[in-house]
Parts: C-alpha cells; sequence; structure tokens
C-alpha cells in the first residue's frame, strides 16, 4: 500500500475507543481494528446513499473477499479515531476500499477491503449496477480506478 493522506479521503466518521477494546495496557487489541473497518464502510455506504437521488441505491449485497491492515502505531483507550474510507477501485463486480485510522493527524492503521458483489440467493458474484457505480464517480473526490474491463 502506498502513502496516504488525511486529504486523499472525502469521507470520514469518528470513533471512540471503548474499554471493552484494549488490553490490560489499554492499547486497543488488533482484531478490532477490522471493526473500525466495518463502522467506516458502514457509514460511507450511509453517506454515499444520502448524496444520491436513489435511495434504494445500496439494495443488494456485498461480501468482503480480503482484509490487509498495516499497522502504524496503537490506538489507547479512550482515543478518538478518525476512520478515513475510500473506494480506490472498481472492477466488474468488486471494489476495493482503501482505509486510514487517524488519530488527529497520525496515521495508526491503513488498509485495504475487498468487497464483492453477489447474488443473494446464490452468493455468486454479479456485475455492479450502473447506478451504484455512477453514484460512487460522483461522490468521489478522487475517481478509482476502472478495472472494470480488465
Amino acid at each position: 500500500m502506498s502513502a496516504m493522506q488525511q486529504s486523499d479521503f472525502r469521507f470520514s466518521t469518528p470513533l471512540r475507543v471503548r474499554w471493552a477494546e484494549v488490553d490490560p495496557q489499554s492499547i486497543v487489541f488488533n482484531g478490532h481494528y477490522l471493526n473500525y473497518a466495518d463502522v467506516g464502510i458502514t457509514e460511507y455506504f450511509r453517506a454515499l446513499r444520502q448524496a444520491s437521488d436513489n435511495p434504494d441505491l445500496i439494495g443488494s449485497d456485498f461480501f468482503a473477499v480480503r482484509t490487509v491492515l498495516d499497522y502504524q502505531a496503537p490506538a489507547m483507550f479512550d482515543d478518538v479515531l478518525d476512520i478515513h474510507v475510500r473506494i480506490a477501485r472498481l472492477g466488474n463486480s468488486s471494489l476495493q476500499f482503501l482505509l486510514g485510522i487517524y488519530r488527529g493527524q497520525e496515521l495508526l492503521v491503513r488498509g485495504e477491503i475487498v468487497y464483492v458483489h453477489a447474488d443473494m440467493a446464490t452468493r455468486r458474484p454479479q456485475p455492479i449496477g450502473a447506478a451504484f457505480r455512477d453514484a460512487i464517480l460522483r461522490y468521489e473526490a478522487t475517481a478509482p480506478e476502472d478495472a472494470s474491463r480488465s
């Protein structure tokens, strides 16, 4: 993963570290960062839906198929974190989220999560719809890489 700046992201959401998420040294247990990423992506989808003319925009399902987290520094109990999220790549049926979890200006964790758009009944990949793709392109400050033709 390349270097990332907060300015690379249009979207972010705050999250305060809770007592149940830390170990005896008051450091966030590493597994909780995937929960933080999920909160960020959920809020990203909510913001995307609110920015769109179509309230039913997210009417299908996505499944996580790949997660990568690079830890730079620990978060501590009661820290207020900012979870930055953007879609960096759009494939035919997949999308790649990039994440940056910050405390103030300090990057604590950088991540990548790849989701596949799938049919709910068969759980098989299906193409991402044009309305969803267009909403992302209108929403993101930096256009995602278009990998749908590769």
